[in-house]
């Protein structure tokens, strides 16, 4: 079966409706699994994906979602938010080196 956003790729933009354009652009800005570790740190990055997925809950009129998003955003710009622990390796603490 194809995914959504394949379907809406063999379809011009022009097409398209807002909400399946901005779903198109979250689903291309949103951070693969496979690239997690490379870029979860990366703000720009994370504030694209952050903005996009606003941009979604606005158009489906969820204002409440779509704003705190767009202060996710901003947190991720203004330096105000770390990136959370890799969710596969949790909150790993370093190792002691026993004394023998």
């Amino acid at each position: 079966m194809a995914s959504q956003s394949t379907a809406q790729a063999a379809r011009p933009a022009a097409e398209l409706t807002d909400l399946e354009l901005a779903q198109t652009l979250a689903e291309r800005l949103a951070i693969k699994p496979a690239d997690w570790h490379r870029l979860n740190r990366d703000r720009r990055v994370r504030a694209k994906e952050q903005l996009a997925a606003a941009l979604v809950f606005l158009l489906k009129d969820n204002s409440e979602e779509a704003l705190a998003r767009v202060e996710q955003a901003s947190g991720w710009l203004n330096r105000s938010l770390e990136a959370p622990p890799c969710p596969s390796h949790g909150d790993r603490k370093p190792k002691l080196a026993k004394n023998d």
